[in-house]
């Protein structure tokens, strides 16, 4: 693929500005509400004790796969997956909430008739609907989780001004929480695995529409990118691996009270994050296609290659976004 590092355009603009008029249209046409598209109140839907449905699944989860996990007793396993599928659910709100505040810091600034201003407000809506959906999973699972570690949920209040005045970097933020979110919801929803029907109805309407949040974060890097200077190229090029890593590490890892409240040995916590070969691979899985972006768009070189690989989030690139990981026999 050639890549592109001059300035875009007025082709370039046109036709990026056509994608999102695409995208902005399909989310006119083709939406979710998340209280008139999941029947909440519908008997499957109802939390039940000790149901099996909440057991963490071996083929998504990396502690639904790990021994000691697999040697509890199955009330011990549905109790701690109802808490930590609760607690993802959180920390999707959490980090919806963050790039809603973002977003709009974004689009405040933007010129009258600007197609980004459309659809990032499109975006937004969509967004508000999904901190709704995960809300009401949490109430109705009804652990009190936290989500976000203390830390982030300190220096949240001050992540959205990166909307305004470093929209790339926060563009690349967006991008490090919701390709693992996306990742690991997709890798459920393939599996053979029996899921609760909240679970599926949730995440079933989150892919659906992460597809295009995602799409238009992509777009987004690879028009800004190339038209910046070759030293803020460069710095952007070594933030993005570290953003990736940072922001993947507090969306996925469970905060310390999961694992005081369980018990969970601080080996298996080792294992899982990410202490063991297949954990380290799930980890560089998440961001195969942000590595395709960061080659395409000139944010791959050999000094942040360097980082990637420090940061153990190296690997192939993507060939097409959304492309399944492949294991060799």
């Amino acid at each position: 693929m050639t890549l592109t590092t001059s300035t875009p355009t007025d082709t370039d603009r046109a036709r990026y500005e056509e994608s999102l008029t695409m995208l902005s249209d399909a989310s006119v046409h083709k939406h979710f509400d998340p209280f008139e598209d999941i029947d909440w109140d519908a008997p499957e839907f109802a939390v039940t004790p000790n149901d099996p449905r909440w057991i963490l699944q071996k083929e998504s989860d990396p502690l639904g796969s790990h021994p000691w996990y697999q040697a509890l007793p199955q009330e011990k396993q549905i109790e701690i997956g109802m808490w930590r599928q609760a607690n993802v659910a959180k920390v999707g709100l959490q980090f919806e909430n963050i790039l809603i505040r973002g977003m709009m810091q974004y689009v405040f600034f933007l010129e009258n008739g600007s197609a980004e201003a459309r659809y990032c407000t499109h975006e937004t809506i969509e967004e508000c609907n999904h901190t709704l959906m995960f809300q009401e999973m949490v109430n109705r699972i009804g652990k009190d989780t936290p989500g976000m570690g203390r830390l982030m949920r300190f220096v949240s209040p001050f992540l959205p001004l990166a909307g305004s005045s470093l929209p790339v970097i926060f563009f690349m933020g967006v991008l490090a929480g919701e390709e693992p979110i996306d990742h690991i919801q997709k890798a459920v929803l393939r599996e053979n695995g029996v899921i609760h029907p909240i679970m599926k109805g949730v995440m079933a309407i989150h892919v659906a529409e992460e597809a295009r949040h995602i799409s238009f974060a992509h777009q987004f890097l690879r028009r800004r990118v190339p038209a910046m200077s070759k030293v803020g190229r460069f710095f952007a090029s070594l933030a993005m691996p570290i953003i990736m890593r940072i922001l993947c590490d507090v969306i996925v890892i469970p905060p310390k009270q999961f694992w005081r409240e369980f018990d969970i040995p601080k080996q298996v916590r080792k294992d899982l994050f990410w202490g063991t070969p297949e954990a380290r691979e799930t980890l560089r899985d998440y961001f195969a296609d942000v590595r395709m972006l960061a080659t395409d768009s000139g944010l791959m070189n050999p000094a942040s290659r360097r980082v990637w690989k420090a940061l153990k989030i190296d690997g192939d690139v993507s060939r097409y976004r959304s492309e399944p990981a492949r294991r060799a026999a």
